[in-house]
């Protein structure tokens, strides 16, 4: 066997990097007096990558473990380690002895990782080493193994779930079924803990995932077996009223769900995919009771403009952002600020998320033909003054809300767009004409979500001279600030976030706007003339809540980069 075959393998079976490999190699051996490591191991056979990665501990003085017996690995040892750590880095808490802990690892010589260990446990770390695919396989199986726990489903009384009796699937019943219920229940059960806003179930060649988007952002929280998969999706889709029988085709449904004492509804959708059915769940918590305009995060000045809007008498004022960035909130927000006996406001909605008394709210049903276009001409023939319209998305609608709003009514919309000034282009390429969306448009409120800083964990920190300069804030801002950096602890489950706050900007129409609306101008001439009217961008509005220690430098550069 040639040194560079022992580097191969040894690189492929472990989480060395190719740098750390060729340093071990080519130290002197304490064995061989005169040949490298690397040397050494190219003088012998072997059959397996495990005999190799054996023979180099041996070497280097490490303990090395050929099959590991994850039975034996208590599931209390992994609870502090999140599961993404223990991918990343390739560790695994093995067993517990009274003054140190023995890791599995697949690199001895990651000391970051095994230090970070240290700092969990408060006891020294012994590493013993195994081949990377086998510490992965272990990884997950463990944290299977502890999904009971991780879910909470030890703490779970049956009691708590407003569900329907276990229904048995004919087709795929089997000795697994009745865990899989079981199973099902803790997953929704900490998806609502956690504050989820979504539940992915993705199935692949050889193992299925599933991941939580919590503040944004995805993360795994166990990989069930593949031979659950079926059980699973069927549970999930009985649960949500949909034929189970039918794999080839995306369904929708809906799952209502009472969680402790939570109103919770579930909007349930599954696409067939090459490995099996991917299911995305989106929950929305409908006891939370509709915020005021002044809770969401808007900064004064932007409140007071858009408080005058909502009270307009007649015109159209459009809310745009990403999908789940808070734009229905807002919403309600501003019809829960107007809501009066001496007003009539009626909203078409897919789906209603939140009840308001006082309102006439409609839901979207489009296997019966009730669609935006239809409810909102229906709305026409009930006296309304302020419509509100769940989103643009079509010319029909489009059309009836420019004649609504030109009629005497006020309507409130969202549409898909990037920013403010993109709301214009937006409503020309779904083919309405310029002159009755500069004529009817108020104004356009643009929003993003920006994580907030866990305030148990966060440090005040320096910024670097490039992101002052990319953000155009000067030293001396920076040091008078409080800027902070997301460290992680117990509080954020090692996020170092917890929650989200809103950035946005208002664009507020005047003659010179609608002149270019009329021009077909693009967004970015509109926005430039914005601007230069005083229009405060996302950029703005986000360095103001970094300099006062909500946020972080990363979090508003990743979500307006396109500001720069």
């Amino acid at each position: 066997m040639a040194t560079m075959d022992v580097f191969n393998i040894l690189t492929k079976a472990t989480s060395l990097s190719p740098e750390q490999t060729k340093s071990v190699l080519a130290n002197p051996s304490l064995i061989k007096k005169y040949l490298s490591i690397g040397e050494s191991l190219s003088t012998k056979e072997f059959s397996t990558a495990d005999e190799l990665v054996s023979e180099l501990c041996k070497e280097m003085g490490f303990d090395f473990i050929k099959d590991i017996p994850v039975n034996d690995i208590p599931v209390d040892l992994i609870r502090d380690l999140p599961i993404n750590y223990a991918k990343t880095h390739h560790v695994l808490p093995f067993k517990e002895e009274q003054d140190q802990i023995i890791a599995l690892t697949s690199n001895p010589l990651n000391v970051r990782a095994l230090d970070d260990l240290r700092v969990i446990f408060g006891k020294r770390i012994r590493p013993l080493v195994s081949t990377a695919q086998k510490i992965q396989d272990a990884i997950n199986r463990v944290y299977e193994k502890s999904t009971a726990n991780l879910a909470g489903m030890e703490d779970i009384d049956q009691e708590e779930y407003d569900l329907e009796d276990p229904i048995i699937d004919l087709l795929e019943a089997g000795e697994d079924d009745a865990p899989v219920i079981k199973l099902v229940n803790s997953l929704l059960f900490r998806a609502v803990k956690e504050k989820a806003s979504d539940i992915h179930v993705e199935p692949y060649e050889k193992d299925m995932s599933v991941r939580l988007r919590i503040d944004g952002v995805l993360f795994d929280i166990f990989k069930p077996p593949k031979k659950l998969q079926n059980s699973i999706t069927s549970r999930l889709k009985v649960m949500a009223n949909l034929n189970i029988a039918e794999k080839r085709l995306p369904q929708d449904g809906r799952i209502p769900l009472k969680v402790g004492g939570k109103d919770i509804d579930i909007r349930f959708n599954t696409v067939p995919t090459a490995f099996g059915e991917r299911i995305v769940m989106r929950l929305q918590d409908r006891s939370n009771v509709v915020l005021e305009l002044e809770q969401l995060g808007f900064p004064e000045e932007m409140l007071i403009k858009l408080d005058d809007l909502i009270h307009r008498s007649y015109g159209i004022l459009i809310v745009t952002g990403p999908t789940g960035s808070g734009k229905s909130t807002t919403l309600y927000a501003g019809l829960s600020r107007i809501n009066a006996p001496d007003i009539n406001i009626l909203t078409i909605e897919d789906p209603v998320e939140q009840r308001l008394h006082g309102l006439g709210q409609v839901q979207v049903n489009s296997k019966i033909g009730l669609t935006f276009a239809a409810g909102l001409r229906a709305f026409l023939r009930q006296d309304p003054d302020v419509i509100m319209i769940g989103e643009i998305r079509d010319l029909e609608t489009a059309e009836l809300a420019i004649q609504a709003s030109l009629t005497g009514h006020l309507v409130l919309s969202t549409i898909h767009a990037n920013d403010s000034s993109g709301a214009f282009p937006r409503m020309i390429d779904i083919g309405a004409e310029p002159f009755l969306i500069a004529t009817s448009v108020l104004g356009v409120v643009a929003q993003r979500l920006l994580r907030v800083l866990c305030p148990h964990c966060k440090v005040k920190t320096e910024p670097s001279a490039l992101e002052l300069n990319m953000l155009g804030i000067t030293p001396e801002q920076a040091k008078s600030a409080n800027v902070c950096k997301a460290m992680g602890c117990d509080k954020c489950n090692q996020k170092g976030y917890s929650g989200r706050t809103l950035i946005g900007e208002l664009l507020v129409i005047d003659d010179d706007i609608r002149s270019l609306i009329m021009q077909r101008k693009d967004g970015a001439a509109i926005r430039r003339l914005a601007v230069q009217k005083g229009m405060k961008t996302f950029r703005d509005h986000g360095i103001s809540k970094v300099l006062a220690g909500i946020t972080t430098i990363e979090e508003l550069l990743s979500n307006t980069q396109l500001d720069i």
